[in-house]
């Protein structure tokens, strides 16, 4: 029976042991300071446990007290707390245009974070295996190269004599990229010191503590516009919340500014992102990667500009539109916006848009304490690794005596159907039947150097790895296949063992060069776009601020799908999870800094009731992508987005509730829409009976970060 590991966390005070992540170091246990509550301080091996568990409670720390302490990102702001580098782009000159533009906006957007819950939560088992130091994980990673590579930099021991293993994963969303690699090692010391095997898995609550979820946002901006509703020049400064220590916080800033322009062409644009350094847990990867940050506020300046000059919202997006056959991007990469263009329009289009607006105003118009609103926004989300040296695949593929064929690849297997897709391209290529290609785990032995199942590119590697090995095997099986044409598959391979042909087959694809060139302000950061529209209708309860999620269509350029049932699933899936960071998942600290939520009895994520009844998913036909394998296209983390059409359209449901009573269509609104921020922005007599007496200061019990 394996050792078990309890972890010794800091549950009071914020106040070789240490992973490398592109040269910022990352302490495994905390040695002098403790920077968050929730940092790793020690571990303690036992037999069972409960054993770990009751030890570790035994154990007592004295803290002093450090100053000052902060967690949020205005005290960040005012602290000037940043982590470095400082991100910058822009295009065109955004002060001039100002000048010329009818109007001046000047408003900000929050956006809260979001737990990963995945349904395992982050564990694995290590081994010894007796002799020359070697060890074996079986370990919950998103990239078990880095796994490696974290552990035998901890125990000083060559990467040859690990092996990490990795069969599936029960979720993944981004949170098993980096924290799983901690754990891991420390796990392999305690494995290193004892020479005996020791299983480490997170409880639920220990796990949302630890490892923490998605960055929160604040967007301020300053936007000149004309008139009709065209954008002139817009000026973004972006502020995440990183936590304690940068891990990926400015790749994920990077990604929010790198997708600030969404499908539209504003002439004059600007973006700067800074990462604040606070005393939270340090805020990590997860599906989006900063995109639906860096979208969502831009939709929100579309939305403002839209109610400042009384026109339809989604007149304003139409017009600002990318609409030119070929484009450029904010950052100077080329595209062709003829398939966004045609999802916008086929989404209004399967929607009934214009048709649901009046009856809209109609059921606004004959309801006082409910209403209803509605909003569609396009997507433009670019698929890939900025950082040109992560678009690589490998697979290896093995053929048998028996005409069975192995499979074994870089990527990680969570629900989101690689090695499905992985087998329909080599049945299609070995003309095989599926059913005799078996697909083996993810292992560190077999493919190495693999780079993260991430950024939605997992099927672009794997797939044109895995097609490169096939076709590979073919060219030595054809002189055979033309001779032999009466041989069935087994047949051939027999008969190419006979003659000394191998039937291993190594398969590589060596992707793109992407790269940003920050100090110009240009560079082709992604492999392509995949695009999509995206049109909600929901209705509010201005008593309790309970809202309903009624009707939403998709429309999902994804090139032509490899499986489009997987496809779709991705993309209901990316929505459902986007209904939970918009409306509904709220991480609570303490003034103190202490996470409040922590469990499914605290922290709510969407459930079945939260799903709209109508939810229409179309694949857009006809969509090539010359860049991909089979013309497919990525679509694991765009669809996130969506759940943005939800957040405004609740915010155009409370504009009109705020009509009917004389109020300001503009009123301060931050993500998540919860029912208590729905009910105190529907003001009415309710909300105006107690008002708050400014001069008592009320601690908060819960805080923004």
């Amino acid at each position: 029976m394996p050792g078990v590991v309890a972890f010794i966390s800091a549950k009071d005070v914020p106040g070789q042991n240490r992973r490398l992540w592109f040269n910022n170091p990352e302490e495994l246990f905390a040695e002098e300071e403790v920077i968050c509550v929730g940092q790793i301080i020690g571990a303690i091996v036992a037999e069972t446990r409960e054993q770990a568990k009751r030890a570790a409670d035994q154990v007592a720390i004295t803290y002093q007290d450090i100053q000052p302490i902060f967690f949020t990102i205005e005290e960040a702001i005012e602290h000037q707390s940043f982590f470095d580098p400082k991100r910058k782009l822009e295009r065109g000159n955004v002060e001039e245009a100002f000048e010329k533009a009818d109007h001046i906006l000047e408003g900000e957007l929050y956006m809260g974070g979001q737990e990963h819950f995945y349904m395992e939560t982050q564990g694995l088992i290590a081994i010894p295996k007796g002799e020359a130091s070697e060890m074996e994980l079986f370990v919950a990673s998103q990239h078990a190269a880095y796994t490696q590579e974290v552990v035998g930099i901890t125990l000083g021991i060559d990467s040859n004599k690990i092996t990490c293993h990795v069969k599936r994963l029960g979720g993944g969303f981004g949170g098993k990229v980096m924290k799983i690699a901690s754990l891991s090692a420390i796990a392999a010391t305690a494995v290193y010191k004892t020479g005996r095997a020791v299983r480490c898995v997170l409880e639920r609550g220990d796990d949302m503590l630890i490892t923490s979820g998605r960055s929160p946002f604040l967007g301020k901006y300053k936007v000149g516009y004309m008139n009709d509703g065209t954008i002139l020049a817009a000026d973004i400064t972006y502020y995440s919340n990183g936590g304690c220590t940068l891990d990926e916080s400015s790749f994920i800033m990077e990604k929010a500014l790198l997708h600030m322009d969404n499908g539209y062409k504003i002439p004059h644009l600007r973006g700067r992102g800074l990462v604040c350094k606070t005393y939270l847990p340090s805020y990590t990867a997860f599906r989006g990667f900063g995109g639906p940050q860096g979208l969502t506020i831009i939709e929100s300046v579309l939305h403002e500009v839209a109610v400042k000059c009384g026109l339809p919202t989604h007149q304003v997006r139409d017009i600002n539109l990318y609409k030119d056959e070929k484009c450029y991007t904010h950052h100077k990469q080329l595209f062709s916006p003829h398939d966004m263009v045609r999802c916008w329009n086929e989404c209004l289009e399967k929607s009934d848009y214009t048709h649901r607006c009046l009856s809209i105003e109609q059921f606004n118009a004959h309801n006082h304490w409910k209403k209803r609103g509605i909003s569609i926004v396009p997507l433009k989300f670019g698929i890939g690794f900025s950082k040109g040296f992560y678009n690589q695949g490998a697979a290896l593929v093995n053929i048998y005596k028996d005409g069975s064929v192995l499979i074994s690849h870089g990527g990680t297997e969570m629900g989101q159907g690689i090695n499905t897709k992985a087998i329909q391209i080599a049945s299609r290529i070995l003309k095989v039947p599926m059913s005799s290609i078996h697909i083996k785990e993810t292992c560190t032995g077999n493919v190495p150097n693999a780079a993260p199942s991430a950024a939605s590119f997992g099927t672009d590697a794997v797939g044109m790895a895995v097609k490169n090995g096939c076709e590979e095997l073919m060219r030595r099986l054809e002189p055979l296949i033309k001779k032999h044409t009466q041989y069935t598959w087994q047949q051939l391979v027999v008969e190419a063992y006979c003659q000394k042909i191998s039937l291993s087959a190594t398969g590589f694809f060596m992707g793109p060069h992407t790269s940003v060139d920050w100090e110009k302000s240009e560079g082709s950061a992604y492999y392509y776009f995949t695009f999509g529209a995206c049109c909600s209708e929901v209705e509010i309860d201005c008593l309790t601020g309970d809202h309903k999620n009624i009707r939403t269509d998709i429309v999902m350029d994804v090139g032509r799908s490899i499986n489009p049932a997987l496809d779709v699933g991705q993309v209901e899936g990316g929505f459902v999870q986007g209904i939970g960071l918009y409306t509904i998942e709220e991480l609570n600290f303490s003034p103190e800094g202490v996470l409040l939520t922590r469990g499914p009895s605290q922290y709510k994520i969407p459930a079945l009731c939260d799903v709209p009844p109508q939810l229409n998913v179309h694949l857009l036909s006809n969509a090539e992508n010359p860049h991909a394998v089979y013309s497919s296209k990525g679509i694991g983390e765009p669809p996130v987005f969506f759940g943005c059409t939800l957040f405004f359209a609740i915010k155009d449901a409370i504009a009109a509730a705020r009509r009917e009573r004389g109020l300001s269509d503009s009123f301060p609104f931050s993500s998540p829409a919860t029912a208590e921020k729905i009910r105190m922005a529907c003001e009415d007599c309710f909300t105006r009976m107690n008002p708050l007496d400014k001069k008592v200061q009320i601690k908060p019990w819960a805080i923004n970060v």
